[in-house]
Formats: structure tokens, C-alpha cells, sequence
């Protein structure tokens, strides 16, 4: 470790002002909110009292202004929809109820009639949400359906002798599952169904649904269950909803992109009902990308109480000498900076991400609600609505990578964390149980881990989303395989043999590495898709057989992202000394998913045994010299201790004040 006496290798505020970049004065807001004592963790509340403490806070949040961050000035908002996901990333460090609660708030129930709706909806209901005055749901998911939007069983049928829509659940299993903001606080919600229009269905569509009165009972031939007691986010009121012919006004169904005219006719600016569905979709997004930066804040937290905790905690020792830290030790290191090196990774591959999303979403607000696929618009402006609805999609398939990444990474952290603390880490007053247990659904929610895997894979195949059943799949997959192919031909450096630490540590190497993984696995992935279709295998079926294979080529391609954005962090560092321990923990990070990934390069006689030997003695050697600045590492995390709030017990077993 570094003598007290030398010289820090960079300033921590720096590298803190860097990470906080943009949105840092909504951060500092945040943070200063859950430095109060209504956002204080309590490890013991019963289920009840934490979620009214949660609605508390969420009121707070809503004073302050920052529940409508995204929405435009004229509704209360501040017209910037990063901001909602530097929020989230913020609240992230405190209790994750909170962060969950104020996502169904003002992120999905908010945000879908911000996106979904047109004018008339934002009039009546927008403001009232981002003040928390009307409690919104957002129900999408269904019992039986899960991760299946696209076959949801909620119908919503037009009734053209009342101009209503009636919504209702056809049988149990049809039922929305595990809607937050539903078992209590709740007064509407916005329900994806399918629509009927004159006997024929149009796929999916959201409609503004009312659940409750103003004294909080359930309207008539609506059904609602609490879910009850949960692994975690017991401050959240999940719950269960059914309808029983429900009747609500035309002018409910959130019609941006489809409505009903004044004649009973279904129109839409899309045509496409496949193209349709995933543009009504895109309302996740930003859940998506809110749901890995949470991610990458539990991983903070975990990391720096664990780390702070083992620079204090002495333990053994040399024969008649003092004990020494926990953190001295190799596989203490080899443990925790690896997992500090993703974190950062990680951190800017979403902050990148949210900065792009922000932009777009700009341009798509600035552009005008119907003016995308409108007859109306000129030649340019169509084409320019093309572009950005191409780069929401290319948005919506990194968000969904990042998503998986980041969730598999808390989770896997906070275990890690909890483990290098011993027994002071099962302390609940330490948070990481609560943290693991919080954050075990981030896997889950806003699509299982493995499905959004393979909505990335079918990106990197196919460079567009489309219907299954709309692709030409034995051509489409010749091709993809046939341009792979070209591009590892030109960058397989498989004659390398290279074991020097210069090579082992050079970008050029990592990068070459990395993508050379995704490329092999995107071409293998081809032909074995192609040669199943040759066969007469339904695509479906080809597909299915091949998950295992496409989530493996997810994550390879998310990996490489991740390094990159690492690099560009390197490269837009404020000071050397900053830009010097960033690069190394970009080759700590790249070598690592190298060296976890040995036997894949070795079987494809990417290296030999001697230099997969070597890989792992860099990563090592790389732990032992991040070690040397993980203080300031994490300081630059910037968590207050009013916030992180953890206790090591270290102050009283020692007698010290």
C-alpha cells in the first residue's frame, strides 16, 4: 500500500468532478436529499412502515422538483431526460426502494404518457405526476406471460355506441404481475393490452386506466392483491390487477402512435404493427439505462465499504510481527480490483450511453410529436425522423446489453464484497445483505437478463429489429456471416505469441483480443443458425437452439463496448495522473475478461498455454498496482458517509473515539 508520507498519484475531487459529469448539480441535489434522516437505511422496518418511509421520500423528491426532471418547463419539468437517469444512478446509492419507487413514478408511469401520449394527456395528467399528486402504475407484465409483451392476453375492445374501451383480464393467468405502485398507492395506471377495433386487433397499445378513488379503494370490477413479502425492495407496494370489463373514455388510449378517429377507425402513422410494437416499447429504454447506472451505483457502494473496511481490518501476519490488513493480502485484491476495474468500465459505458439517449431524445422532442413516418412531412424531415428512429433502436440494443452487464455485475460484487468482509459483512447495519437482496431483481425486472441478451445478439446479426417471421433468414444470415468473417480475417492477430508485458498491456492488444471473441462467435453463431434453416428448422427453433451460443456472443460485444468506453475515458482524462490510473484499470479490466475467457482463446488457438499463463500473471500483477490508489479510487466514487452509512464495528473494538 501507499506510505501516508508519498504524494497521491492524482487528485480524487477530479477524477469525482469527471464521474459526476453531466447532470453533476442534479447529483449533488440528490445526494444532499438522502443525506437527510427520512432517507436514513434502517435494516429492521416492517414491511409497511418501509413503504410509507418510501412514499415519504418520494414526496420529498417531488418538492424538490426532481420527479419531472425530463418533462417539458410548461408541465413543471425541466425539458432533460438524462436527468431522470442521473437521478435514478443517484438514488441508487441509498435505499434501492426509493430509486424503484420514484422509476414506476415518474420514469415509467410518467413516461410512458409523456412518450405514449399526445398533447391532451400531458395536459390533464403530467404535471399532477411529477408533483406526485396522481400515484401512477405502469402494467405491462402479465402472470403468464412475462418478458412477452408482444403476446399479452389484457384486451382492450373499442365500443363504438359509447366511444369507450373496455378492458379486461379473459381468464386469471391473464393478469398484471407485480406492478409496483398497485397494492396501495396507485390511483391510475397505464395497462398494455391488445386492441380491438371493429373485430380486429392491432398488437399491443397502452391505455390510461383509473384503479382507485380519492379514498383509496379499489374501483368497481377491478381486483387488486399485494404481492406481499419479497427477497427484497419490500418498500416497494407490488401488487396484482384484474379487469372485469372496465370501461374507459376514446380518449384514454395513449394514440401517438395509434388512435381511433372520430369515425371508430383505427389509424396509425406506422403501418407496420411489428415496427409499431417496438416503437410503443421504447418507453423502457430509459428504464433499461436508468436500471444499469442503479447497478453501477450498488457496485460503488458495495466496493467501497468492503475495500475501506479491509484497508483497516489487520488479520495475521509474519511470525512476531504486527498483523497487517486484509487488503495487503493477494486474494484480497484479486477479489476486489477487478470488480473496481469493471465498475469504472462500466460506469462510463453508461454514462456514455445516457449522454447519447439524452440527445436523441432531444431531437425527437424538438422534432415534433407525429411528425415521424407523417405523409405531411418533407423529404428531409422524414428523413432525418429515419435516422433518429435507427439510432433509438441501435440505443435500445445497448441499453439492453449494458442492463444485463451491469445487474450480473451488482449482484455478483456485492457477494464478493460481503465475502471479503468476513463476518462484519453479514452485519445487516453494513448493507450488503440489503444491497444483494435489493438488487437480485435487476436481473429480472425490465426484462429477464438472458432475453435482453439475445435482443442483442439478434442486433449484431441482423443490424435492425424486425418481426421474426419478416426476416429472410437464409439470406440475411449468409450474409452476416460472410461480412464476420472478412473483418476477423483482417484482424486475427492469432499468429502472436507475444508474452512480454509490454505487448500483454498494450490497448491495442486488449482491443484486438476482445474483438476478435465477438467476431469468431458472431461468424460461428451464423453458421449455425444457416446451417439449421438449410435444414428445414423452423427460424424460431434455430434460434432457440443457439441461445446459450447468442447470449455468449452479448456479452462479448458488451465487453468490448465497455473497454472502449474506458479508453475514451483514458483519452478525455483532465490530468495524467488521472489518465495513467484510468489506462490501467482499462488493462486490468480487458486482461481479466481475457484471462476468465482462457479456455474459449485456447481452444480457437488464439494463444498459447505460455501466453494465457502470462495474462494471468499481469492481471495480478495489474490488482497489486491498482491496489496502490483504490483509496482514491473510491473516494472519487464521491458517496458521502451520510449517505453510505455503514457501520465496521472497527471504532469500538479498537477504543478508539
Amino acid at each position: 500500500m501507499r506510505a501516508p508520507s508519498d504524494p497521491p498519484a492524482f487528485d480524487a475531487a477530479t477524477l469525482e468532478a469527471m464521474l459526476t459529469a453531466p447532470h453533476a448539480d442534479v447529483r449533488t441535489e440528490v445526494l444532499n436529499l438522502l443525506a437527510q434522516p427520512a432517507f436514513v437505511f434502517d435494516a429492521e422496518l416492517p414491511r409497511q412502515t418501509h413503504r410509507e418511509r418510501v412514499l415519504e421520500g418520494l414526496k420529498l423528491l417531488a418538492a424538490q422538483g426532481l420527479g419531472s426532471v425530463a418533462y417539458p418547463q410548461e408541465f413543471g419539468g425541466r425539458g432533460s431526460p438524462g436527468s431522470v437517469i442521473a437521478v435514478l444512478e443517484t438514488l441508487g446509492l441509498g435505499d434501492l426502494s426509493v430509486m424503484v419507487k420514484y422509476g414506476v413514478q415518474f420514469g415509467l408511469w410518467g413516461g410512458s404518457i409523456y412518450q405514449l401520449g399526445t398533447a391532451k394527456h400531458h395536459q390533464r395528467w403530467l404535471r399532477d405526476i411529477g408533483t406526485l399528486a396522481l400515484p401512477g402504475a405502469y402494467a405491462m407484465t402479465e402472470i403468464g406471460h412475462g418478458s412477452n409483451v408482444r403476446d399479452l392476453e389484457t384486451r382492450a375492445r373499442y365500443l363504438p355506441d359509447t366511444d369507450e374501451f373496455e378492458i379486461h383480464t379473459p381468464h386469471a393467468g391473464a393478469g398484471k404481475e407485480w406492478i409496483g405502485n398497485a397494492a396501495l398507492h396507485g390511483r391510475m395506471a397505464v395497462v398494455f393490452a391488445q386492441l380491438e377495433v371493429a373485430g380486429e386487433y392491432h398488437g399491443v397499445h397502452a391505455l390510461v386506466v383509473p384503479l382507485r378513488d380519492e379514498t383509496g379503494e379499489s374501483l368497481p370490477a377491478i381486483r387488486i392483491e399485494d404481492n406481499g413479502a419479497k427477497v427484497g425492495l419490500n418498500g416497494i407496494d407490488n401488487g396484482r390487477i384484474w379487469f372485469d370489463r372496465v370501461r374507459v373514455p376514446r380518449d384514454y388510449l395513449l394514440d401517438r402512435f395509434g388512435r381511433v378517429d372520430d369515425d371508430g377507425c383505427y389509424v396509425s402513422p406506422i403501418a407496420s404493427e411489428g415496427r409499431r410494437f417496438f416503437t410503443m416499447l421504447g418507453t423502457l429504454v430509459a428504464g433499461r439505462i436508468s436500471i444499469a447506472g442503479g447497478g453501477v451505483s450498488v457496485a460503488k457502494t458495495a466496493l467501497t465499504i468492503a475495500t475501506r473496511y479491509s484497508m483497516r481490518r489487520r488479520q495475521f501476519g509474519p511470525d512476531g510481527q504486527p498483523e497487517r490488513p486484509i487488503f495487503e493480502f493477494m486474494t484480497h485484491r484479486r477479489a476486489l480490483m477487478p470488480r473496481l476495474a469493471a465498475t469504472y468500465g462500466l460506469h462510463f459505458a453508461v454514462r456514455d450511453l445516457t449522454e447519447r439517449f439524452d440527445r436523441v431524445m432531444l431531437q425527437v422532442a424538438e422534432a415534433g410529436v407525429a411528425e415521424a413516418g407523417s405523409s405531411e412531412s418533407g423529404e428531409r424531415e422524414t428523413r432525418e425522423a429515419d435516422l433518429r428512429e435507427t439510432e433509438l433502436r441501435e440505443i435500445e440494443v445497448a441499453a439492453a446489453g449494458l442492463k444485463a452487464a451491469t445487474s450480473w455485475h451488482a449482484i455478483d460484487t456485492v457477494q464478493v464484497s460481503r465475502e471479503a468482509m468476513g463476518g462484519r459483512g453479514y452485519r445487516a447495519d453494513n448493507r450488503l445483505g440489503r444491497l444483494r437482496d435489493d438488487a437480485d431483481i435487476f436481473t429480472t425486472f425490465e426484462g429477464a437478463n438472458v432475453v435482453l441478451l439475445q435482443l442483442v445478439a439478434k442486433g449484431l446479426l441482423t443490424r435492425f429489429r424486425s418481426e421474426m417471421g419478416d426476416l429472410n433468414f437464409a439470406v440475411l444470415v449468409r450474409y452476416v456471416a460472410e461480412r464476420a468473417q472478412h473483418r476477423v480475417a483482417e484482424a486475427n492477430p492469432v499468429a502472436q505469441r507475444r508474452t512480454d508485458p509490454e505487448h500483454l498491456r498494450d490497448p491495442r492488444m486488449h482491443e484486438a483480443a476482445l474483438r476478435y471473441r465477438e467476431e469468431r462467435l458472431t461468424v460461428s453463431a451464423a453458421r449455425r443458425l444457416k446451417r439449421r434453416i438449410d435444414d428445414g428448422i423452423d427460424p424460431f427453433d434455430a434460434l432457440n437452439e443457439v441461445q446459450d451460443h447468442l447470449v455468449s456472443l452479448a456479452l462479448a460485444h458488451v465487453e468490448r463496448q465497455v473497454h472502449a468506453a474506458l479508453r475514451n475515458a483514458v483519452a478525455r482524462a483532465p490530468s495524467p495522473g488521472i489518465s495513467e490510473t484510468l489506462a490501467s484499470l482499462a488493462a486490468l479490466y480487458a486482461l481479466e475478461r481475457i484471462e476468465s475467457d482462457a479456455a474459449w482463446y485456447l481452444e480457437a488457438n488464439y494463444f498459447e498455454p505460455a501466453k494465457s499463463r502470462a495474462v494471468r500473471a499481469q492481471v495480478t500483477a495489474l490488482c497489486h498496482e491498482v491496489a496502490e490508489h483504490a483509496e482514491l479510487l473510491i473516494d472519487a466514487f464521491g458517496i458521502p458517509d451520510e449517505v453510505l452509512r455503514a457501520r465496521d464495528g472497527l471504532q469500538e473494538e479498537s477504543g478508539e473515539p
